[in-house]
């Protein structure tokens, strides 16, 4: 029997122990083991209290079993889940069960979902709304994963696909009619006012979704500065734990070092670097070299300085934004130190109109910054700060529907099709209706319906076992 059509079977809920344990069974034989480890068939999407017994009548758990016949279930396919106590004893003694029954075997990674996939329950958009469902860790995370789930992406797609077949058979039918007189006119304007308005959707689309997919990964900080500036301070301020050493001997931090914060719902990897110098030592070197390559590739760098280091403004590395965070405000002006809102005389401060800056195009000073990392005053302000500029940068749309970059290029390519459609119709109707046809395709890729057999094994294969 093909691997696909074996009745499956895993763990779907959390290492044991645990106090409930659901092991989920899916294909044909499903029926079959729900009956000779209850007994009999439960009723169809009722819960049974029943004492499960494997072949040989030995007692495995008293438990609750649940039975969805096809297509009525999760995967499509027949269904039993058995809800069983959630020690490693019973749940071994329940899984050697599963497995001494005929074409049945362990569950893959992402099988489950998979079939679900393949038997029209789930498009591909669905299926990989799921998996960051389940690899959410932040509130911003979980509710775009759930629009994902709940299909918002996939129903416009459809809708899109479906327009672009309508549009492409006006065209054809004026190909067809080719020898009526003006009917490929009247077939042609209204086939070109669709496509038209469809492209300017989908691109309204890309452009409210800003760089959502990136949502997934996280928003990247990069601390940068000169040696004993107080950046593993900071580091370690914002983690509310020591995770980089703090040393007044500089170099001390020779490697990066990365922790993951949610802000305000939004993921935020903070990266602290080796201080930036010119050095003879080796080690100290390739930790700068990774400083300024990490620097580099954040979406947002702070930099810190404090009055020693203020002249290293020609230090600062390049980058799409850059904030100047003045830190050890507490050891200036006596005892009191400045307010977190109080910054040095323009002609101590490196700021966006100085030669340094003005020398290098491609970095952006934004805002700029006075704390205290060690005594923690201004961080909490700078904090904020930095969930607004994350919130700015995914978008802030409730409404974002592109979770990934595979989206997101699928659908640059429909809207670049619908533009070379409508380029096309002045050149025949038969370039245009080809240009409409391979719109439609990106959309059928983008559901999982048309050339994504590989894609397939790739995208499933990093669900967990069970789902």
């Amino acid at each position: 029997m093909h691997p696909r059509e074996q009745t499956i079977f895993a763990l779907s809920s959390g290492r044991p122990p645990t106090a409930i344990a659901i092991v989920r069974v899916s294909g044909s034989q499903a029926g079959h083991i729900v009956a000779t480890l209850v007994g009999k068939t439960p009723q169809p999407r009722m819960a049974t209290r029943a004492t499960l017994h494997d072949r040989s009548g030995e007692t495995l758990d008293d438990a609750v079993a649940l039975w969805f016949p096809a297509p009525a279930s999760a995967t499509g396919e027949d269904v039993a889940e058995f809800h069983i106590h959630g020690g490693r004893a019973v749940l071994a003694a329940l899984l050697n069960a599963l497995g001494g029954f005929e074409n049945t075997r362990a569950a893959e990674p992402g099988e489950f979902t998979r079939r679900a996939f393949e038997n029209g329950k789930l498009d591909l958009t669905e299926a990989e709304g799921l998996d960051d469902l389940i690899h959410a860790d932040t509130e911003q995370q979980r509710r775009q994963a759930l629009r994902q789930l709940q299909g918002l992406l996939g129903d416009k797609a459809r809708s899109w696909r479906q327009q672009i077949i309508e549009a492409a058979a006006l065209i054809e039918a004026g190909i067809d009619f080719s020898d009526e007189g003006d009917v490929p006119e009247e077939l042609m304007a209204p086939a070109l006012a669709k496509i038209a308005t469809l492209r300017d959707e989908i691109d309204e689309t890309l452009a409210a979704s800003a760089r959502s997919e990136r949502l997934r990964e996280g928003l990247v900080v990069a601390i940068a500065g000169a040696p004993n500036v107080g950046k593993s301070t900071l580091m370690n301020t914002l983690a509310r734990r020591e995770v980089a050493i703090v040393s007044p001997h500089a170099g001390t931090t020779r490697d990066v070092i990365e922790v993951q914060l949610d802000l305000d719902g939004y993921p935020v990897t903070v990266i602290d670097t080796a201080g930036i110098r010119d050095t003879d030592d080796p080690v100290e070197q390739e930790g700068v070299r990774r400083a300024k390559a990490r620097a580099a590739d954040a979406d947002l760098v702070l930099w810190l300085t404090d009055r020693e280091h203020d002249h290293q403004a020609a230090a600062m590395p390049a980058a799409s934004a850059l904030w100047i965070v003045r830190n050890k405000i507490d050891l200036e002006r006596g005892k009191g130190g400045f307010s977190a809102c109080d910054f040095v005389e323009a002609n101590r401060w490196p700021n966006s109109g100085s030669a340094a800056l003005k020398a290098d195009r491609s970095t952006h000073v934004g805002r700029q910054f006075s704390i205290s990392a060690a005594q923690g005053q201004g961080v909490q302000a700078l904090v904020a700060e930095v969930a607004d500029f994350a919130r700015t940068y995914f978008g802030g749309d409730e409404h974002a529907l592109i979770g990934r970059q595979r989206h997101r290029e699928l659908l640059r390519n429909t809207t670049e099709m619908l533009h070379r459609s409508i380029s096309a119709a002045d050149h025949g109707e038969e370039l245009a209706a080809e240009e409409l046809r391979i719109a439609a395709q990106y959309l059928g890729q983008l559901l999982g319906r048309v050339d994504v057999e590989d894609l397939l094994d790739v995208i499933f294969r990093e669900f967990c076992v069970g789902k």
